[in-house]
């Protein structure tokens, strides 16, 4: 009888059923699992044995190589689905705990899509098990007894550092977002205290990012409306997001159309717009402004 025992202080009713299911198609091969359950203070061990008939034998190693093969899969599994998660909290708990617990919150949720986007089910997510589920093989392979929570954190430190850089990541994303939202609250303020110069603008959005301004008789915004607004086009880097959001802050009107025409325009800058223009903004679906960008 070959026996292996499995220690964790976390989800072992989760390790249990999964072995117990995938353990089941070695008895096609003419082996027996038998799982006892011993707990040890704040863990759980998971003693599992298999004996065989047909033929197998205690010093069959191909068969022992594949009772082992199954485990480090299972484990590989529910390393990625479950303990990821808890190693992912910890680290931010620690490393992150002067945000409250709403941010810390959102802090999480995004790390956590970082790794799902940058791993996921295509050929990164299957990169990540194979290499998890190597280093459990090559643990097993000089011994029979695995402490995950032990082995994640001394064994597998380069996927703590991983968890750590999404970590990090989620936190400065979390803070450019934060500085980005006090940022359009401070426009709408400018916006909301400052008297409108026109009733309507006609933003006409070019397929380069550029644009057009009209008033609600379609004719051009002539400098008398943009005074002060000056932007060197020639020796500075154009942005032209920043110029267009610039020019409705100093015109304000209390209506602005976006015509985009067939093209659908940068999409980011009618978003921040929206943001700090609020219900001032609407889509033109379609009219002769449509056309003028083509």
């Amino acid at each position: 009888m070959q026996c292996i025992s499995i220690g964790a202080s976390t989800h072992i009713e989760l390790v249990r059923g999964r072995l117990a299911s995938d353990l089941k198609k070695l008895e096609g091969c003419g082996m027996k699992l038998r799982i006892e359950e011993n707990p040890a203070g704040k863990y759980t061990f998971l003693s599992c044995s298999v004996s065989g008939d047909n033929g197998f034998q205690e010093s069959d190693e191909e068969a022992l190589s594949l009772f082992k093969a199954y485990i480090a899969d299972v484990l590989a599994d529910l390393i990625i689905l479950k303990w990821q998660k808890a190693f992912l909290l910890d680290i931010i708990r620690e490393n992150y705990y002067y945000f409250g617990e709403a941010e810390r919150s959102t802090i999480f949720d995004n790390a956590l899509r970082y790794l799902e986007d940058f791993t996921g089910q295509g050929m990164l997510g299957m990169r990540k098990k194979r290499r998890i589920l190597a280093r459990i093989r090559d643990f097993l392979n000089s011994g029979n007894l695995i402490v995950v929570d032990g082995f994640i954190r001394f064994r597998m430190k380069d996927y703590i550092r991983e968890l750590q850089e999404a970590a990090d990541k989620a936190v400065d994303d979390f803070l450019m977002d934060k500085e980005y939202q006090e940022f359009i609250q401070l426009l709408k303020y400018f916006v909301d205290i400052q008297d409108s110069r026109t009733d309507l603008i006609n933003v006409v959005m070019k397929p380069n990012g550029s644009f057009m301004l009209y008033d609600g008789q379609n004719r051009a915004v002539n400098s008398t409306y943009l005074e002060g607004f000056i932007v060197d086009l020639i020796e500075s880097e154009i942005n032209y997001e920043d110029l267009l959001i610039s020019a409705l802050i100093t015109i304000a009107p209390r209506e602005i159309v976006f015509h985009s025409g067939k093209s659908e325009g940068p999409q980011s800058t009618l978003e921040t717009i929206k943001s700090i223009f609020s219900n001032r903004v609407t889509l033109c679906r379609g009219c002769d402004l449509c056309t003028v960008q083509n």
